[in-house]
Formats: C-alpha cells, structure tokens, sequence
C-alpha cells in the first residue's frame, strides 16, 4: 500500500513490513491533526498496548501546516514545522506501540473540500486494507472546522464500503468540544486511567504545541479527570480518568443525515435541560 501525497509516510514503529502491520489492525482511529489521536483515543491506545490481540494503528490527515508556533519554534518555516510534526506523531507511534501510523499529508483546506474524491478514495482504501473490527474518528459536534469536515468525510467513506467489510463499531471521540452535554443513556464511556506514565508521555512528545503556547498535554489530562469526577453526583468515582464518545454506527450504516443525527442528540439534552428546569418553576 502506497499512500498519494509525496510527502505521505506509513511509519510502522517495530519495524515489520507494512501489509502485515496494517492488516493486524483491531483498533483504527482517523484523526485531522498531529495528537488528536493521543488527546481522543487514548483508550484504545492503552487497551491495546502490550496486547497480542489487540493493535491499534492511527491515521493523521492534515500535514501540520499552519499550526501555531512560539518559543523556539517562533521563526520555523511552515515546512519545518510540518517535519516536527510529523516527527512528533511518530514518536508518540513508537512509545504508544502502534501497529502502524499513517501522516496522509493533506492540506486542511483539501479537508475542509467536500468534494474531494481523492482523499474519500484514499480513506475507503486504509479502512479497507485495515478491516478494523472498531473505527474511531472525531464527533459532529466538534468546535473545529478540520475535524468536522473530516468526520464528514469518513462516513462518506464507510457508505461506499459494501456492509459486509465495515468496521462493525464507528466511534465518534471528543477534542474540540467535549461530550459531556450527551444524554447519560447516549454517552459511552472509555477509562482513559490505565499505565498514567504511559498518558502523559504520549501527550508530552508534542513539545511543538506545547511550547507554543497550548497545553493540551495538561487540558486533556485535566478533562479526563473532570469526566470521571462530575459524571455522577451521587456515588464515589468508579474511574479515576475517562473520556466521553458516542457510537455513530447506526448513522453510518443508514442514509440519515448526519445534521439531522446531531440535531436529535442537542434537541434530547434540551428536553432534559428544559424539563429539570421547569420542574423547579
């Protein structure tokens, strides 16, 4: 398997050969950015670290280009600043003992292009080669233009798989916008406190974002912990860290549309909201 844009890398970190490490794949997550994959899916990462059984491998879509920089990454050329990144997510591939971590490359604005046929295509062929009995990717609610296109762009993908090859779970992960607000019923929950050294290293490898002005290392760790803590009010903490997601595979496998999906989670957190509220009228 060969990936389209020049500058795209299959890195396999143990060092087998492409194919066997691609096609062992259990847990495939397909993120926008450079440590989306280790700020959301830190689960299965953790899950499938050390496991014989189990092997995650991640997918990054954008090159990194145009991300912030400050501290000694202030006069980095966008160029170098794509090779640190990238350098950073392989990194985090080898201490989280991925399969394998795909950099696809794109460009956010080729993301942000619903009708890009090339990166649809592209995405149908790694789900295809991975056959990951579990896909993760962003959720629809997401604050943030990339991943949302993205998120977009990968149940696009899985539609024009025929049903019989779909991963049989597609998770949709929190990053820009938590998922706390999902009615309890609605909200899976993943425990994100296994091997914490093991946490905090993956989160810490992105020295770029961090020292330029973004401490996503502490904010990730800080929600999980949140998440566990205010989950519910009447009982002690049953995790010690989680994060939230929410299974999107009866949108992937109909002809919903993905608005309306989204739309019918925020009307039911309004019902709730409204209906506790006036409760106390």
């Amino acid at each position: 398997m060969k990936l389209k844009k020049k500058s795209a890398e299959i890195f396999i970190p143990d060092n087998k050969e492409v194919m066997p490490a691609l096609i062992q794949t259990t847990d495939l997550c397909i993120a926008a950015h450079q440590d989306d994959l280790e700020i959301m899916a830190y689960n299965p990462i953790s899950e499938c670290f050390g496991k014989e059984d189990r092997h995650f491998t991640g997918v990054v879509v954008t090159n990194g280009g145009g991300s912030p920089r400050n501290g000694i990454y202030a006069n980095y050329s966008d160029e170098k600043m794509q090779l640190t990144r990238a350098c950073e997510q392989k990194k985090a591939a080898l201490i989280g003992k991925y399969s394998a971590q795909l950099l696809m490359s794109y460009p956010s604005k080729e993301v942000k292009d619903a009708t890009n046929r090339v990166l649809l295509e592209e995405l149908k062929e790694i789900i295809l080669t991975c056959s990951p009995d579990i896909l993760y990717t962003h959720n629809l609610a997401d604050k943030h233009e990339t991943h949302v296109a993205l998120v977009m762009h990968v149940i696009k993908a899985i539609r024009e798989i025929p049903e019989a090859k779909r991963p049989k779970k597609i998770i949709s992960l929190e990053v820009w916008r938590d998922l706390d607000w999902l009615s309890d019923e609605d909200k899976l929950i993943f425990n994100t406190g296994l091997y914490p050294n093991l946490s905090a290293a993956l989160l810490g490898v992105f020295d770029s974002q961090i020292t330029g002005g973004k401490r996503y290392d502490l904010a990730a760790l800080g929600r999980r912990l949140a998440n566990a803590t205010f989950l519910e009010s009447h009982s002690v903490n049953n995790l010690d860290s989680a994060s939230y997601g929410m299974d999107i595979t009866d949108l992937v496998n109909s002809e919903l549309s993905p608005a309306d999906y989204i739309s019918k989670a925020i009307d039911k957190f309004k019902k709730e909201v409204n209906d506790l509220v006036t409760r106390f009228l």
